[in-house]
């Protein structure tokens, strides 16, 4: 069953929550509430301040990381999974270019990160495949 889930439609999920309950009805309104700081550091170069908009891109990257690293299979659930990360990719897409509340340049990295998970999964199965063929082959 993790295999299959794709784990972008997370940080999707997550934005879509926080449009819907910070973000106000357009698109400047929302970012604003992703330059809302969640925690601030002091330190001897000055503060450094975490907003949500980056804290969503951070939570982007790790599930891409781990998405990437579930790809390297070539099993039912790997191509399952691939098939259902082309169509967070499609919602993620849909939702940027139609409403306005998506309209921002982090669920535009967050939309793009699900491209290449979509790529990236691709990719590294047939890779996989071409060399599980190539091992086959010689013996």
């Amino acid at each position: 069953m993790f295999n299959v889930f794709p784990l972008m439609i997370i940080p999707v999920i997550v934005y879509v929550v926080i449009a819907f309950v910070l973000g106000g009805p357009d698109q400047a309104s929302m970012a604003l509430a992703l330059d809302q700081t969640v925690f601030q550091i002091d330190m001897v170069s000055g503060p450094w301040a975490l907003p949500v908009g980056d804290l969503l891109i951070i939570l982007g990257m790790l599930f891409l990381f781990v998405e990437l690293i579930k790809s390297a299979g070539s099993g039912t659930a790997t191509i399952i999974n691939h098939g259902l990360s082309m169509a967070v990719f499609v919602l993620s897409m849909t939702l940027f270019l139609l409403v306005g509340k998506f309209g921002t340049s982090a669920f535009f990295l967050i939309t793009l990160m699900t491209l290449m998970d979509t790529v990236a999964g691709f990719v590294v199965t047939i890779i996989a495949a071409r060399r599980d063929l190539a091992v086959g082959g010689e013996a």
